[in-house]
This record gives structure tokens, sequence and C-alpha cells, in this order.
């Protein structure tokens, strides 16, 4: 996935020199094919996130098509009022790129982890959030963001976890991405390093749709209403907190439209307690894929409990 976002990148500013490149003192290793084919297009603003945002809305505003890359925890958590004001409020077409979000950056601690960024940016308007799971919806990510005429947010996390579609998977803002067929019982959605999870959890309960959802604001309240209406649970994952982020997207539409039970498999309302590699730091927050197929059988078994009381239709979150 990483590749693949070099090579976008790359490839963006080949063909429109209007294209600029600006970093926060981070991803050399990831940027050298873009230094060496376009150097005057690309700016190291160094240790000064909250001026490298200002920077591009002035670059905006001056005709250029800036991309703003930056490990989330920076990108956007310390920059949220330059992107709010600066970037949001002047609707400019900044790209903003977000690497290393959720608990990769495992044995950095707390201060590099980043499980808050879809909840602090949803309400942010005129802003658009993408969640890519793999190298085929990066590109298509990518190719949506260089292509809008508003700010937009990529959010990157563990690069390394394999394929989730066989090709190109070009899709419009909005919506989700059909994995795994399947029908009644438990329907999934993920986003982002979850994806692969949802995959591989699916086959163990029935049912058995997977959804991906590559775009989480905006979303297809009239495909997710569809999902929703066709499932007797809808298991939400995601690489962030269970507060804010796609599980509670999905709970908004269900309200409105069609009540259903919504198993929200996020990470729970905790820092990190201890460091560690990602697999010990998935454990710890209990979104291993053991973990997560432990959390939904106890989430079953509460809610038919509560149905032999009751059977109407109703929201109920992990």
């Amino acid at each position: 996935m990483r590749n693949a976002f070099s090579q976008a990148l790359v490839a963006a500013a080949k063909s429109d020199p209007r294209f600029m490149l600006l970093t926060g003192d981070h991803g050399y290793a990831l940027f050298d094919e873009f230094r060496r084919e376009c150097p005057e297009q690309y700016i190291n603003a160094g240790v000064a996130e909250q001026n490298m945002v200002g920077v591009a809305a002035g670059l905006a505003k001056a005709g250029c098509r800036p991309v703003v890359y930056g490990l989330s925890a920076f990108v956007p958590m310390r920059v949220l009022e330059q992107i709010k004001l600066d970037v949001c409020y002047e609707q400019l077409p900044v790209t903003f790129i977000g690497d290393g979000a959720g608990v990769v950056y495992s044995s950095l601690g707390s201060s590099h982890q980043c499980t808050e960024d879809i909840a602090a940016l949803r309400a942010m308007p005129d802003l658009t959030i993408l969640s890519p799971a793999d190298a085929h919806e990066m590109e298509a990510c990518l190719a949506l963001a260089f292509d809008s005429a508003g700010p937009v947010y990529v959010r990157m996390g563990k690069a390394d976890l394999g394929t989730v579609h066989a090709t190109s998977v070009p899709f419009q803002p909005g919506q989700l991405l059909p994995v795994r067929a399947g029908t009644g019982g438990v329907s999934w959605i993920a986003t982002g390093s979850m994806v692969r999870s949802a995959m591989a959890l699916a086959s163990q309960f029935p049912g058995g749709a997977v959804w991906s959802a590559p775009c989480l604001k905006p979303l297809d309240s009239d495909l997710v209403t569809e999902i929703c209406r066709g499932a007797e649970v809808v298991a939400v994952l995601e690489e962030h907190s269970i507060y804010g982020g796609l599980a509670s997207a999905i709970a908004e539409i269900a309200a409105a439209k069609q009540p259903v039970h919504i198993a929200s498999l996020g990470i729970r309302d905790r820092f990190s307690k201890f460091c560690g590699d990602y697999e010990y730091l998935k454990r710890e927050h209990q979104i291993s894929n053991d973990a997560l197929a432990i959390r939904l059988k106890q989430f079953l078994a509460e809610i038919h409990l509560a149905e032999s009381v009751s059977r109407q239709p109703r929201i109920r979150v992990a």
C-alpha cells in the first residue's frame, strides 16, 4: 500500500506542476523517488506542523494542489485548528495524509498512536475522510482526493497486511465496497487495516457478508440502510476508538432509518497501558482476530438474552 501511495504521488506531480508535497520532517525513504523526480515540488516544513498547514493553505489559494503528510498523531491531531480555519473554512483543495493511524506505532507509546482522528474530523465541515484497506483502495482514494475541489483526509493504517481486492476498485464518495457475499445473520462493515480481520472472521459466524468502507465521510446512507435491513447484527470493525468513528456513523444512519443490533468492535475508551509490537497492541486493545471473535460471541449472547424479553428492534452498541 505504501508503494502505491508513493507511486501515485510521483505520477500526480509529474503530470501536474501545481502538485506540491509538504512533509513535517517525516517520510524520507518513502519520498526518495519524489525528491529525485520532482525536487521543486517538495517542501520539508520541519517540525512545525501548524505552520505547514498554513503554508499549504497559502499554496492552495495561489492555485497549487498541496498534499500535507505527517504521522496521524500530528496530522491531523496536532493541527486541528489550522485544518478547521485555514483549510476547511476556506474550502481549499488540500489533501492531508495521516500515516500510522491506529496503534501501528506501538512501541513508541500513546504520543505516536492515533485512535481518535476520525472522531476529531467527522464534525469538520466540508472535509472528506478516506481510509484505504489495500493498495487498490489506496490508488482509488488518492485519485478521488487529487480530483477533489475541497479538503480531504486520507487515513493510513498498517500498510503490509495483504490485498483485499483482486483488481482496481474506483468508487464514488460514500460508497461501500463488497468484499464477501452473504445473507442474513452477521454482516460486517470494516475500514482500513480491519477489513482483513473481517474477512478472516466472517466464516466463523452465520451470514458473512463483508463490506469495506474506504470512505468514512460521506457515507451512502441508502446502502447502509439496506445492509442493516438484511442483517440481524452489523459488526463494525475499525482500528479507532469506539466513540465517534465508523461504528458511530453507521449507528446514526441506523437510528434514523433502520434500527439494528450494531456491534462496535473498535478500541475501547483507554490509552495503551504498555509498549510492544503491533500484534501485542492489538491483543492489549482486544482487536486481534481471536479477541474480536470473543467480543462478538459475547455480544450475540447478550442480545439473544435481551430478545427473549423483548423482540422490538433496537440499536445496541457493543
